[in-house]
C-alpha cells in the first residue's frame, strides 16, 4: 500500500512547519517545490531542516523531493515522477498559495490559488490519489458579519479582495471534485510568527504593522525623558478583535488532525480562542520601543491624515478593509478533535519576540548563510548501484527489499533490493514491500561506510542484530566496490562477511 503524503507549499512559512511536524509525527513525506537560481529543491529543504535539527538535538528524516511548478500541468512533473507518486502516495496536503490581495500582471493570486489547485487535482486523478487535505482560509467567508460556521462556504457573500475570492473558488473546486473520496479542509485565520522564537520568513499581515511601528519609532529621536513621541490618531477604537494565530500552533493542529483518521472529511476553523487587538499591539510597541503618543479616535470620514498618520496609512492600505471588524468563527470540530491543543494567546511577550526577530532579521533583508551538506548519501548509493550494474550486466532477481532511512543533512529514504549475492537495485523512497527499515544518522552512515575495518555497524547509536548486520553489509560494503578514497575495499567486505 502507498505510504507517503504529497505536500505542496513546503517552502512557505506554514509549509515548512508542516513538513517538520509531519516528519516528527513519523509520516513519510514527498514534496513538490521549485528550485531557485542558487539552490536545488533538496538544498532549499536543508536550509530550514538543519536549524530545526540544531534546536531538537536530533536528526530529522528527509522527504522525497521532486522539482516541479504548481502553475504547470501535473505540477510540472515528468512521467517518471508521476509514476513514483502513483505507487507511493495515498494522500495530498495542498498548502501552496499566493497571498496577493489584488490581481497583478502575472495573474496572481488566481494563477496559483485557482489554476494551481486545478493542476493539483489533475495530478491526484493521474496518480490515483483519493484523499485531499486542503489548506484554505477562514476568510472565504468574505465580508459576512454573523457567526461563521465550519460547514459554511458559498452563501452569496461579497469579498474584500481577489485573494478571498480565489480561495473560495479553489475550495469549492476541491469539494466538487468527484474523483476524490475524502476532502479535509483547514481554514486558518491570519498566520503570524512562531510563538516561542518569533520566527517568520514573510512580512505580511501582523508583521507588516510591526515593521511600520519599528520604522516610525526608530526614526524618532527620544525626548528629554528618553521616550520616543509618535503622535498619531488612528481611526479605530483599538479594541476590535483580530483573528491572528501563531504559525507553530497552526501547523501542530493541522498535523495532529491529519494524523487522526477519525477527524478526516471535516472542515476546521483554525482561529484563536482569545483575539488580539490593535491596542495590545500598540501598547507592546510602547514598552518595546519606549514610545508613546498613539490615540484611537474611531472612524471619521472628514478627518485628514497628516505626518506620521499619513505614513502609517500609506504603508498599510491593503489591510484597511480588515480594520473595522473580524467575524466570530465556530470551532466545534477543532474543539472536538484538537481541543487539547489550545491556541497560545498573542500577548505582549510574544509580540516582543516578533518585534525582536523582525529587527534581527532586518525585516527579511538579512543575508542568509549558504546551506552546506557535509555528506551526500545519495551520491554514495548511486556509486554502489553503478558498480553493481557494471559487474552483473544483466537483471538479477531480488529476494528481499530493505528500507533505508538516513536522517540528517544529505540523507533520504530508499528501498534497497537484495539477492543472495548482495545488492541488486536502489530505488527512491520506502516501498511498502520493505520487510525491515534501517534508520541511520547521515554522519554515522558514511562514517561507517568508509571505515577500513569494522566488526559491527551501529544504527542511531544501537548495535545491529545479526540479520540487520548482514543487510547493512550488503548495502555499505558490497564485494564489487573498487578501492577509492573514502570507499571500502573488497578485502574489507570479506573481512566483515
Amino acid at each position: 500500500m502507498p505510504n507517503y503524503i504529497l505536500l505542496t507549499g513546503s517552502t512557505g512559512l506554514l509549509g515548512r512547519y508542516l513538513l517538520r511536524d509531519l516528519l516528527l509525527a513519523g509520516k513519510n513525506v514527498a514534496i513538490i517545490a521549485r528550485p531557485t537560481k542558487k539552490e536545488t529543491v533538496a538544498e532549499r529543504i536543508e536550509s530550514f531542516l538543519q536549524p530545526w535539527e540544531a534546536e531538537l538535538g536530533a536528526p530529522l528524516p528527509r522527504p522525497v523531493c521532486f522539482e516541479g511548478d504548481i502553475c504547470q500541468e501535473f505540477l510540472g512533473l515528468d512521467e517518471i515522477s508521476r509514476q513514483w507518486i502513483a505507487g507511493h502516495c495515498d494522500s495530498m496536503l495542498h498548502s501552496a498559495a499566493a497571498l496577493k490581495f489584488h490581481e497583478e500582471n502575472d495573474g496572481e493570486p488566481w494563477r496559483t490559488n485557482v489554476e494551481g489547485t486545478r493542476n493539483a487535482l489533475q495530478l491526484c486523478r493521474d496518480a490515483g490519489i483519493r484523499k485531499m487535505h486542503y489548506v484554505s482560509t477562514a476568510y472565504v467567508c468574505g465580508t459576512r458579519s454573523e457567526r461563521i460556521m465550519e460547514d459554511d462556504l458559498d452563501l452569496g457573500q461579497s469579498f474584500r479582495n481577489d485573494y478571498e475570492r480565489s480561495k473560495l473558488e479553489a475550495e469549492t473546486m476541491v469539494r466538487k471534485d468527484s474523483d476524490l473520496e475524502q476532502v479535509t479542509v483547514y481554514r486558518p485565520a491570519v498566520i503570524a510568527g512562531d510563538s516561542k522564537t518569533g520566527y517568520t520568513n514573510t512580512y505580511h499581515g501582523l508583521f507588516m504593522y510591526l515593521q511600520i511601528m519599528c520604522i516610525l519609532a526608530r526614526n524618532t529621536e527620544p525626548d528629554s525623558e528618553g521616550v520616543r513621541q509618535t503622535p498619531m490618531q488612528l481611526d479605530t477604537t483599538g479594541d476590535e478583535p483580530r483573528n491572528v494565530i501563531p504559525v507553530d500552533w497552526t501547523s501542530a493542529v493541522i498535523s495532529h488532525l491529519l494524523t487522526t483518521p477519525e477527524s478526516h472529511g471535516r472542515t476546521f476553523h483554525l482561529v484563536p480562542q482569545t483575539c488580539m487587538t490593535a491596542r495590545q499591539m500598540v501598547e507592546a510597541g510602547y514598552t518595546y520601543y519606549n514610545s508613546a503618543g498613539v490615540e484611537f479616535v474611531g472612524r471619521s470620514e472628514d478627518r485628514s491624515e497628516e505626518g506620521l498618520e499619513r505614513d502609517f496609512y500609506e504603508n498599510s492600505t491593503m489591510y484597511r478593509s480588515y480594520e473595522d471588524s473580524d467575524p466570530e468563527f465556530d470551532t466545534t470540530n477543532v474543539q472536538k478533535f484538537a481541543g487539547h491543543l489550545p491556541c497560545p494567546e498573542i500577548d505582549e511577550p510574544m509580540l516582543h519576540r516578533f518585534m525582536k526577530y523582525g529587527e534581527d532579521d532586518r525585516w527579511g533583508k538579512r543575508r542568509q548563510k549558504p546551506t552546506t551538506v557535509p555528506v551526500d548519501v545519495s551520491s554514495h548509493l548511486m556509486q554502489l548501484i553503478e558498480a553493481v550494474d557494471r559487474r552483473s550486466g544483466k537483471s538479477i532477481e531480488a529476494k528481499l527489499t530493505l528500507g533505508l532511512d538516513v536522517r540528517g543533512p544529505g540523507g533520504g529514504q530508499w528501498s534497497v533490493k537484495l539477492s543472495d549475492s548482495g545488492l541488486v537495485a536502489i530505488e527512491q523512497g520506502l516501498s511498502s514491500s520493505c520487510k525491515t527499515t534501517l534508520v541511520f544518522a547521515s554522519s554515522e552512515f558514511l562514517a561507517t561506510a568508509s571505515k577500513r575495518k569494522q566488526s559491527a555497524f551501529e544504527v542511531m547509536g544501537r548495535k545491529l542484530s545479526q540479520e540487520e548486520h548482514r543487510l547493512a553489509t550488503a548495502i555499505l560494503l558490497p564485494s564489487s566496490t573498487t578501492d577509492r578514497p573514502g570507499q571500502p575495499t573488497p578485502k574489507v567486505a570479506a573481512d566483515i562477511a
